[in-house]
């Protein structure tokens, strides 16, 4: 299944900026004005961009604990002294000098400047017109996810379309509504050229199924309930259906299946060194069985399923269960809790030990069943109940749950808010869903949260410094 290796092979192609407040600088880098001459050099620089999607500041620890742990679905896991900085992001007491929210913000402008540098640079090559065309819109659509990412944790953010002509990248912040315009711009126009489908040899790249149904939740978070729906609707019809097995859906057989819409193609290279695989699962694997037993299910998660609902056993792993595939869970460390996410869980006889455990497991980044519920949310908002229960219902029916009670306009909305979150359980949506929606406070509240301040993260004081005064800082930091 693992088809093409997007690799680091060429580094981020990084001209050197050693004054630039988002502090995009990256190691090993190659001088882009003596690089893009080839048409093997644009698919490699774009290559670049997506190694970053499986990188340590995608997934690995940044992520988790920014996306995750700020939730009510996930917690720090490990043992209590393992890594005790993440309890911060648990109880919403990081600061902002704290490393990982330079952590995150670092890495998304690593991997903006990755596309830009393919935006500015690749029309210039002279190459095959078609090729060129599409591995701009590649990049575009990969900015835009990346630019999401930001404006969702920090707000707005400078707008960098392409690189600077004249080097400088001190500027103010951009407002978020500017973001997401922009972002809008970006996935519009690489949804006009990406193909749907690709030979198997480049299975992996972003579809115009994938830049429209990235297009569809960007809307939801816009509250353009008419643009969500209608694009949501553009996605549905193309295709995609949901994996009537939700174990075999994470496992590595149900990679590139009929639910992805855009999946992040992993796996292991030995011959790559530290870019041989994803830590993705890695980090989230069994505590001293298959990983470091981080970024766990709660309580509360466990708690919020329904009964009969078949996606609360396939969703955490448990100590002293055996899995479907033969695998007796049983974890290496005492102290380290009794639950972990079976999402990222890969069974032993799969593992490639060459690259650490899990390396091999892609991250799904956007799902059919997310479409489904985005566009009964959607519908819901617009007064169209059938088409949001019939939606929702699918999703239920595949969790082997009855169909949904709700039938009222503000009913459907709590129930497709509620599954949301048991559909979507630890696949970083949990936080930013709460905070879009409003329930931020109620949910999150116990936990340290604060009204008016954690909706977003600080712009990390090294930002700030190096902004030259042109940056404000979210309020509350």
């Amino acid at each position: 299944m693992k088809k093409i290796f997007l690799t680091l092979s060429i580094l981020s192609l990084i001209v050197s900026c050693n004054d630039d407040f988002v502090d995009i600088k990256d190691e090993g880098r190659t001088d882009a004005s003596n690089f893009f001459t080839t048409q093997d050099d644009a698919m490699q620089a774009t290559s670049a961009i997506y190694s970053f999607l499986r990188s340590w500041e995608n997934t690995g620890f940044p992520a988790q604990y920014v996306f995750g742990v700020t939730g009510d679905d996930v917690e720090k896991g490990s043992n209590p002294g393992d890594a005790s900085f993440i309890n911060a992001y648990d109880n919403f007491t990081f600061t902002i000098s704290d490393e990982g929210v330079r952590g995150y913000w670092i890495g998304q402008w690593q991997a903006v400047n990755r596309a830009n540098q393919v935006i500015t640079n690749v029309p210039k090559i002279a190459m095959d017109e078609t090729l060129k065309n599409r591995l701009v819109a590649e990049a575009r659509m990969l900015r835009a996810y990346f630019y999401f990412n930001l404006v969702r944790i920090y707000g707005g953010v400078p707008i960098y379309d392409g690189l600077p002509a004249d080097g400088n990248y001190v500027k103010a912040r951009n407002s978020a509504t500017e973001v997401y315009n922009f972002i809008v711009s970006d996935l519009t126009a690489a949804a006009a050229v990406l193909p749907q489908t690709y030979p198997a040899s480049d299975l992996g790249r972003v579809t115009k199924g994938g830049a429209l149904g990235l297009l569809s939740k960007v809307y939801l978070y816009m509250k353009d309930y008419q643009k969500a729906y209608d694009t949501s609707n553009q996605v549905i019809s193309m295709g995609y259906s949901l994996d009537p097995d939700f174990n075999h859906l994470f496992r590595p057989a149900g990679e590139f299946g009929s639910e992805s819409v855009f999946e992040v193609n992993c796996g292991c290279d030995p011959s790559l060194g530290s870019s041989a695989g994803s830590q993705y699962a890695e980090v989230q694997g069994v505590r001293n069985q298959f990983g470091w037993g981080f970024f766990t299910p709660t309580t509360e998660l466990e708690n919020a399923f329904e009964p009969g609902d078949i996606r609360k056993e396939l969703t955490i792993l448990r100590e002293g269960e055996t899995t479907l595939e033969g695998d007796l869970i049983k974890k290496g460390d005492p102290q380290a809790g009794n639950m972990w996410n079976q999402k990222v869980y890969v069974p032993k006889a799969l593992n490639n030990s060459a690259c650490g455990y899990g390396s091999i497991q892609n991250l799904r980044i956007l799902r059919f069943a997310d479409i489904l519920l985005i566009n009964a949310e959607a519908a819901n908002e617009l007064g169209n109940t059938s088409v949001a229960i019939t939606n929702i219902n699918k999703v239920r029916t595949r969790a082997q749950l009855p169909n949904t009670t709700a039938s009222t306009q503000l009913a459907l909305r709590n129930a497709i808010w509620q599954e949301r979150r048991v559909e979507l359980a630890m696949e970083m949506d949990r936080f930013p869903d709460l905070v879009r929606t409003g329930q931020a406070a109620t949910y999150l509240g116990p936990k340290g949260f604060k009204a008016g301040k954690n909706e977003l993260f600080p712009i990390p004081l090294d930002a700030m410094n190096q902004s030259n005064g042109l940056f404000v800082q979210n309020p509350g930091y």
